[in-house]
């Protein structure tokens, strides 16, 4: 197949998701485009199988804001007229699938007829797609995809409850490249943080409120009065300010290290004990997946999709939204030694039935499925 695929080119989740499947589906001999603002984070090669086109968009006096969704739409038109592709597979709604319409009924002005899939990750749902000013365009986009995937059942659950949805949606779940989180031992690297064998706490996200990167340093500040321990957090963004000076007014800081936005996470996750995801919402928590095939334990809260990630007293622990204190227990006993090897085996065997292996074939059933779906309506 030759597949276009649209989505952020930043750290964030759908951006990783997209890439990754971009990248392992050209592995399987598709072709595949990326078309998006600048080449996304996780693109780190190219070849025969692997295409990025950028989207030039400009200032002009007349626009306040540059126009970006006329210019990924006419980008969108280029690529399939020129690079004949069978499908676009578009990541996050907002603004890509209102994008992939307008690009659809132009290229049906030229005689070509290009179905498009559309992946929900979760906050173009829940959090910016039910802003009203956005509302109608992301209920009328999903509606008018020619297939529609969420990353997990409680994303699908929350979209049907939020909007005026007609279309069916299908749960393909987020993956990780096992190969890629194999547990590397550099044994070296865990010396230097932790020289006294103390416990390696981390956490990685964007650093945004719903994040709750302040319950992470609460839960982290309990148990280090408990043990012995150290925080690494990945990452950047808003709250990460907040969240140094909390540090330091709780006396924190010397074990305490912000690594700010790294690629190979899997090389902090790879030596760490333990992951922290007290996320106010959660569509699925695929940083907590890329822990898990790390061998590393995850406490979490219990919202959105992570329940069908992290199973209760197996893989970590699951605790209401803002209880550190539950949290804290449950990390403690996590991080027994009696324990700790446990919940790190369960850990991997829970992230391999997410493996790439796994979900790339439900990926590839689905396109197929959208393909013929669109080519019977074409001949009726």
């Amino acid at each position: 197949m030759n597949i276009g695929i649209v989505c952020y080119p930043t750290f964030g989740g759908s951006g990783v998701v997209a890439t990754e499947l971009g990248k392992a589906l050209a592995k399987e001999g598709h072709k595949i485009h990326f078309i998006t603002y600048s080449q996304p984070t996780r693109l780190d090669f190219l070849n025969e199988n692997l295409f990025y086109h950028e989207v030039d968009f400009r200032s002009y006096p007349l626009f306040e804001f540059p126009p970006y969704e006329l210019a990924l739409a006419s980008k969108m038109v280029s690529v399939v007229k020129n690079e004949k592709l069978d499908l676009l597979h578009v990541h996050y709604a907002i603004p890509h699938a209102s994008a992939a319409y307008m690009a659809k009924q132009i290229l049906k002005t030229h005689g070509i007829s290009i179905p498009f899939v559309t992946t929900l990750h979760g906050t173009d749902i829940t959090l910016v797609g039910k802003d009203a000013s956005y509302e109608p365009v992301v209920t009328f986009s999903i509606n008018q995809s020619d297939g529609v995937t969420a990353v997990s059942n409680h994303l699908r659950s929350e979209t049907y409850a939020s909007f005026q949805i007609t279309n069916d949606i299908e749960v393909i779940p987020n993956f990780v490249d096992l190969e890629k989180f194999k547990k590397q031992k550099k044994e070296h690297f865990k010396k230097a943080i932790c020289p006294k064998d103390e416990a390696l706490v981390v956490h990685t996200s964007n650093f945004r409120k719903v994040k709750r990167v302040q319950d992470v340093i609460k839960v982290f500040a309990n148990l280090h009065q408990e043990i012995p321990s150290k925080l690494l957090l990945i990452g950047d963004g808003p709250e990460r300010t907040r969240a140094e000076a909390m540090c330091r007014e709780l006396a924190i800081s010397d074990d305490v290290r912000f690594l700010g936005k790294l690629e190979a996470v899997e090389e902090v996750l790879s030596v760490a004990d333990l992951f922290l995801m007290p996320s106010e919402k959660e569509s699925f928590g695929l940083a907590a997946l890329e822990a898990m095939a790390c061998e590393v334990p995850v406490i979490s809260s219990d919202a959105g999709g992570l329940p069908e990630l992290n199973v209760q007293g197996v893989t970590g622990f699951l605790s209401s939204v803002g209880d550190v204190e539950d949290m804290t227990r449950k990390s403690l006993f996590v991080l027994d030694k009696n324990n700790l090897p446990t919940f790190k085996i369960n850990a991997l065997k829970r992230a391999q039935e997410f493996d790439i292996s796994k979900i790339l074939p439900l990926y590839e059933n689905y396109y197929h499925k959208i393909l013929e779906k669109t080519a019977s309506k074409a001949t009726i």
